[in-house]
């Protein structure tokens, strides 16, 4: 297949063309009172909603060159949702703003690299304004103000401010589809580490991309995994129950890991990988408190135990796991 080259003015006319059709879809949702956007699917019901970095990632444009330049924002979008999980209206609206001063400045014969350097020069100086300017959080009513206006209901932002007062500065919040009407907090027994799946393979909802294993078995080593032969008497009764599995290991490689994805693609059993956290006598104390919280036990030469002689009641068992491709979420822990 033959490609189109595009040059020069032209080719920055099309990037903005379409850098401006996606930022011009999402800036109505920008603030408090921004307006949602209905989005249509293929297949099931419409989805309204407000968030910026959704509405990015459903814009196709039918142009190859433009479709580039949204792309290029949509790169914008989801970088800022992965680090700050919010402000991605905003994001797209400067990254709009700057490339179009941008190439009006370039067209006028301003040098790029000098553009750049300036660019950066202004970022840091807003970044200070930014700060000098900004108000710490101090109480919960202060909390439950940003809640309210982040997600345009009182009662959400209240139930916000009551989830961050119980678990503190260091708990973990997760949110889950009711099974009722009622919007309610839980307060449960769980941990987070910064441990993402081993392969993008094993995620369970492709639009967060994220793996989400409800009532699950865990297993727990220090060992490196490599062929399926070491924990194939731990998985033939996991399999014949349809159970749920997350194996945290030093590493899952070769031959283990090809079956274990050939499975879970097969959709014989649904199975997630992950490195365990830490280093050194850190990592030892890492694994227990998580053996402690699922109940169930390292699997570890330095406690006579090998992968082969691992039974079932050796593996931890927990509500719910939410592994992304940065952190694992053990919720609800049977310790």
């Amino acid at each position: 297949m033959s490609k189109m080259i595009v040059y020069g003015e032209e080719a920055r006319k099309k990037l903005q063309s379409g850098i401006d059709q996606l930022a011009n879809t999402v800036k109505v949702t920008l603030g408090p009172k921004g307006r949602n956007v209905v989005l249509g699917k293929k297949y099931g019901a419409p989805l309204i909603t407000n968030d910026g970095v959704t509405i990015a990632k459903e814009v196709e444009l039918e142009d190859a060159f433009e479709n580039m330049g949204a792309q290029l924002i949509r790169e914008v979008a989801t970088k800022t949702n992965d680090v700050a999980g919010d402000g991605t209206t905003t994001a797209t609206l400067l990254a709009q703003a700057i490339t179009r001063e941008g190439l009006k400045n370039l067209s006028a014969g301003a040098n790029p690299m000098v553009m750049r350097k300036g660019i950066d020069k202004a970022v840091a100086a807003a970044v200070e304004a930014i700060k000098a300017n900004s108000v710490p959080v101090s109480d919960s009513a202060a909390i439950a103000r940003v809640g309210t206006v982040s997600s345009g209901d009182e009662t959400v932002g209240k139930l916000i401010a009551e989830a961050m007062e119980k678990v503190g500065k260091e708990g973990v919040i997760t949110i889950e589809e009711s099974k009722t009407a009622e919007t309610g907090l839980d307060v449960v027994e769980g941990m987070q580490f910064d441990r993402g799946y081993i392969s993008p393979y094993m995620v369970t909802d492709t639009d967060k991309m994220e793996a989400v294993l409800d009532d699950a078995y865990v297993l727990i080593t220090d060992k490196k995994i490599s062929s399926i032969q070491e924990i194939l008497p731990i998985l033939e009764p996991i399999v014949k129950s349809g159970r749920k599995l997350m194996i945290i290991a030093e590493d899952v490689e070769g031959d283990a890991l090809a079956t274990l994805l050939l499975n879970r693609l097969q959709g014989r059993f649904n199975v997630v990988c992950v490195k365990a956290p830490g280093f050194g006598d850190r990592r030892k104390e890492m694994l227990q408190d998580i053996a402690v919280l699922t109940g169930g036990t390292v699997i570890s030469s330095q406690l006579n135990m090998e992968l082969p002689d691992a039974k079932m009641e050796d593996l931890g068992h927990c509500r719910q796991i939410v592994v992304t491709k940065d952190t694992t979420t053990i919720v609800d822990g049977d310790g």
